[in-house]
């Protein structure tokens, strides 16, 4: 097992390079001058020349990039340009709000979707797993920032149960957690039906009747576990997909995290801090791959057979 997951963390090394590679390059293809912000009105050329030279952009791309990785590998993202402050410091201080919202979001998703996907299951071909499967459809189609926007005017603004934006209470997670996990209940419950539907015409769940069992026993103790193997590999792609999307729901509320930080940085042309930010997506994706192998090994024997 600790070699499986060591031969995973090497694999990782050439991805995360190429990700750097595709992060570094895509950043300073946008168009815009970061120095543009925060050159003053009126300056001369020598005194936007000097900021460019500061802050290494005048020298080519690829020496750009391999002083940036260079920095990166040694624990330094660099400064950033706008805010004048190290990049490593502006995303600890948004890192928790972008954690406890994607977290939120997830468990969520995991507990509600799993649960109408197995209902659905289990009354399969009736008007249960029909209007579950309705309900789950209409929900993946629901663009998030605008399913956002209809929570905020309606709980929000017409009822006022909830803030309309902001991170002071808990209270007002309840929305974005909602906007987000919606979309990933829709996801599990499609891909945990279609599991447990598969299962249940494996032989040994015709043993499992044949013994006796009572047909609730059967469902959730028995074809339930073995249909959260595909629902475990789609949670850990959905732990970065999750950090991902919280960019446009934390911006549509208002919320601190590094969603906000990172459209807020796009605008200014702030390359150290997008590029930063976008580091820090991609890791999560990475990690969250590796931790759904991981999980699977452990539930799986056959992937532990393999392995060993």
């Amino acid at each position: 097992m600790l070699t499986f997951i060591l031969k995973r963390m090497l694999l990782l090394v050439p991805v995360s390079l190429a990700v750097s590679i595709v992060i570094f390059m895509i950043v300073h293809l946008v168009p815009g001058d970061p120095i543009d912000h925060i050159v003053q009105i009126g300056s001369s050329p020598e005194q936007r020349a000097e900021l460019i030279a500061r802050y290494g952009l005048d020298k080519p791309i690829l020496v750009q990039y391999v002083t940036w990785l260079g920095n990166v590998l040694s624990g330094d993202l660099g400064t950033a340009i706008i805010l004048r402050q190290p990049v490593s410091a502006l995303i600890v201080q948004n890192m928790p709000h972008s954690l406890t919202l994607g977290g939120l979001a997830l468990l969520f998703s995991t507990v509600v979707g799993i649960s109408t996907g197995a209902l659905a299951a289990v009354f399969r071909d009736t008007w249960i797993d029909r209007g579950v499967m309705t309900a789950i459809l209409f929900g993946s189609t629901l663009p998030s920032f605008w399913l956002g926007l209809l929570m905020i005017l309606l709980f929000a603004v017409q009822l006022e149960w909830f803030p309309v934006s902001g991170a002071r209470t808990w209270g007002s997670l309840v929305l974005p957690v909602l906007t987000i996990g919606i979309g990933g209940t829709a996801l599990v419950g499609r891909v945990t039906r279609a599991a447990m539907l598969d299962v249940v015409r494996k032989d040994f769940v015709l043993m499992l009747h044949a013994k006796g069992l009572s047909p609730w026993a059967i469902q959730m103790h028995h074809i339930l576990r073995h249909a959260l193997l595909p629902v475990v590999t789609i949670l850990s792609l959905r732990i970065g997909w999750i950090l991902g999307g919280a960019v446009t729901i934390e911006f549509v509320f208002a919320r601190p995290g590094l969603g906000s930080l990172l459209i807020n940085s796009l605008s200014q042309r702030d390359y150290p801090v997008v590029q930063g930010c976008l580091l820090m997506l991609a890791i999560a994706v990475m990690l969250g791959t590796l931790l759904g192998d991981v999980v699977q090994a452990i539930m799986d024997p056959r992937v532990r057979e393999r392995i060993a």
